[in-house]
């Protein structure tokens, strides 16, 4: 019978996690923030917008940020401009904004299907090194032909 209750004794600390034994002070894996954490920059929101992702070009450190207007207020220019001036601080020597109306047309990856490019509202680059900063809009944020897409 002893041997019994030692056997069970042991099978019952092995099979307790790790971490009830564990002691303030020591590392936890909870404890630090994740590599998926450190690969990006925070996801921001205000008012009628919200980056629902930030996606590095490559491995440039540069990163696209994806952000989604309300529907119900995509074509009031002030909320995209909200956006901007949160997301694209004045000494960014590179920053740029892909904007859209609708989430399901938020793409996984920097590069854009026909789809998702028609459904784009607006986008927003700026690139110190290249001498461009420029905000394009779609023909139905802006109707005005000349400087739409």
């Amino acid at each position: 019978m002893h041997k019994l209750l030692s056997g069970f004794l042991l099978f019952l600390i092995l099979a307790i996690p790790s971490s009830v034994f564990s002691h303030a002070g020591e590392d936890h894996e909870h404890d630090e923030p994740t590599a998926a954490t450190n690969a990006s920059p925070q996801l921001e929101s205000g008012n009628g917008w919200r980056v629902v992702r930030a996606i590095e070009m490559g491995t440039s450190g540069k990163f696209v940020h994806m952000v989604l207007i309300d529907h119900s207020v995509y074509t009031d220019k002030t909320i995209y401009s909200a956006a901007i001036n949160r997301l694209c601080r004045a000494d960014d020597d590179f920053c740029r904004i892909r904007f859209w109306s609708q989430e399901r047309f938020i793409p996984e990856k920097a590069s854009l299907t026909i789809e998702q490019n028609k459904q784009l509202k607006a986008e927003y680059i700026v690139n110190k090194s290249a001498g461009m900063k420029q905000l394009r809009w779609s023909c139905s944020v802006d109707p005005d032909k000349t400087h739409c897409f």
